[in-house]
């Protein structure tokens, strides 16, 4: 794969993951796939990997059709023919136009190609019915809802023979915007038989969620009308409730099910764990692995409105009935447009918010008054540089670091503002408050602000009884550790992968995981002591040239418990 590749991942996709090609590599015949009973439908595994010994049980339906702005519901029963997983579908995508520019960037970063584009400064067009649009991906559909599981072969076939196999379910990120559960878990599957394809003893499940418009749309005015806010977070609950009710069939143990996504998949995750603040009993899962665990918080329900009063102005529309007769396809492409032409630099439009409900406040506060499942065990990682992708290049004045942190959070309080730019990030270069220049210092504020300082709050909330590790192989930008998250266990010799890409860290990254999903202590070979997080706050870090260290984790508290208390609005 070439680095233009890997840059195409990068910030929220589950890069590297050569999907799905487990559906070439079986050579068994669809009369000899086994077959699963779910009861409202039947299901035979799509493939078979003959060399690593596992089935893919693809495209499983885990709701019926949602209605549009509505919840989840029970699958129809349809027992008239098998399933054979081979209908692909995702939820629809969108992604914003500064995007390509990010990516561009740090090409030039990396490779020194000359982007005079990036230092021009990005103005959103606006929404326009006439703007162009990619073609969709044809898999792109309302009707959604559905997920992938990777079981090995030894623990299908003992499946009601005792406890079950440890169950990793991953949350694609992507901004809340975009992304898709097509992740090849191959080396996760070899990582959990340290190697040894007949010793693979992990299920791994990939979801689908609806995106954008169809899973984030919010507001007073789209609440009064009937429309549910933070649907993509109903979906994943909904999947995790599919999961303790089915798993069994598959070899799995309901009660040894980890969570693990990056960035708005981790941002997710957050959010699973502080769901209904606590009140509606243990959640649906055991374990929580977070990674660079991102998202905006919103309190503003101005700004909720002003998006959802967009998506009826662009789709001709003045309620949610009217919306709901939208064709799928004009919807589709409101949504598109919506993210890709009105969004300011290093924004997606879309978040979780508070809603009174599932989420009765942000993480962070609910995290403070102890408002959360406190049973769970939680692993999270960061990497080394989190903020540089969303801060545009053309930074260079303190003035526009002012207007980024103000079309991050356009409703904060000017006094606030000000609070952040003379008091917890003055314009001071020489490296003392972690930055030398004016872009590396709007990078670390939406590194504080939107991913960072949730670990914290997190970390703290459990007493700092968590493991935590720091991803820090070169160029560890944000979303780069899905390279070696997914790494699928082939070479990384080629000329330009091995800058970004080194086999002994991604079989640790994956060992890691693993391991913590099943027995809830992360060990990895050539790892040593790898301690909680603890008092002292230490991480695990990960680098090709110190190697496996532990470290102090120097980011201070006084910032992250400045932007947990602040009023958004």
């Amino acid at each position: 794969m070439r680095l233009a590749q890997l840059f195409g991942a990068i910030a929220l996709l589950s890069a590297s993951t050569t999907a799905y090609h487990t559906r070439q590599a079986g050579n068994q015949t669809n009369s000899t796939l086994p077959v699963v009973d779910l009861g409202y439908e039947l299901y035979q595994a799509s493939a078979f990997n003959e060399s690593k010994r596992y089935y893919s049980f693809t495209n499983i339906r885990y709701s019926a059709k949602p209605v549009r702005f509505g919840l989840p519901t029970t699958p129809v029963t349809n027992r008239a023919d098998i399933k054979d997983g081979k209908d692909d579908r995702i939820c629809p995508q969108s992604g914003p136009a500064w995007f390509l520019l990010g990516q561009k960037w740090l090409s030039q970063v990396v490779l020194g190609i000359q982007c005079k584009e990036c230092f021009t400064p990005y103005v959103p067009q606006g929404a326009s019915w006439n703007l162009p649009l990619a073609k969709p991906d044809p898999r792109e559909m309302e009707d959604c809802l559905f997920l992938d599981v990777f079981v090995p072969e030894r623990v299908f076939k003992a499946a009601g023979k005792g406890k079950g196999a440890a169950v990793l379910v991953w949350f694609t990120g992507g901004g809340y915007t975009f992304g898709k559960k097509d992740s090849n878990p191959v080396g996760l599957l070899a990582a959990s038989g340290k190697g040894n394809v007949n010793a693979s003893d992990i299920i791994h499940i990939s979801i689908n969620y609806r995106l954008g418009a169809m899973g984030f749309t919010s507001g007073p005015a789209y609440q009064a009308e009937g429309g549910v806010p933070n649907l993509g977070l109903y979906d994943q609950r909904f999947a995790l409730e599919w999961i303790q009710k089915y798993i069994h069939l598959f070899g799995g143990d309901k009660d040894r099910v980890t969570l693990f996504g990056e960035s708005s998949g981790g941002g997710s995750i957050f959010h699973q764990i502080t769901a209904y603040g606590g009140t509606k009993g243990p959640v649906p899962f055991k374990r929580a692995v977070p990674l660079s665990a991102g998202w905006a918080p919103v309190t503003s329900t101005q700004a909720q409105d002003d998006i959802y009063h967009l998506l009826l102005n662009i789709t001709n529309s003045t309620s949610i009935a009217d919306l709901r007769n939208v064709s799928e396809a004009d919807f589709l492409r409101a949504n598109s447009l919506m993210v890709g032409y009105n969004t300011t630099y290093g924004n997606f439009m879309y978040n979780p918010v508070v809603d009174d409900d599932f989420v009765p406040a942000l993480p962070g506060q609910l995290f403070a008054q102890g408002a959360f499942d406190k049973n769970i065990e939680v692993m999270y990682s960061l990497v080394t540089h989190e903020g540089d992708f969303f801060a545009a290049p053309y930074l260079n004045t303190s003035e526009l670091t002012r207007a980024t942190i103000d079309s991050v959070f356009p409703y904060m309080p000017s006094s606030s503002i000000d609070h952040v730019m003379t008091t917890l990030y003055p314009p001071i270069f020489n490296g003392t408050y972690g930055y030398t220049s004016e872009y590396s210092r709007t990078a670390l504020i939406i590194a504080d602000s939107i991913i960072i300082c949730h670990t914290r709050y997190l970390a703290k909330a459990f007493n700092n009884n968590v493991y935590s590790y720091l991803f820090a192989m070169p160029p560890a930008y944000h979303g780069m550790d899905n390279l070696y998250t997914y790494y699928d266990g082939g070479a990384v010799s080629s000329e330009d992968v091995t800058m970004v890409m080194n086999r002994t860290i991604a079989v640790t990254v994956q060992e890691l995981i693993t391991s913590f999903a099943k027995n809830g202590v992360p060990q990895a070979e050539g790892v040593g002591r790898f301690g909680v997080y603890g008092e002292e706050g230490m991480v695990l870090r990960l680098s090709n040239s110190t190697g496996f260290q532990e470290v102090r984790d120097k980011t201070p508290d006084e910032r992250c418990r400045w932007w947990q208390n602040v009023k958004y609005s």
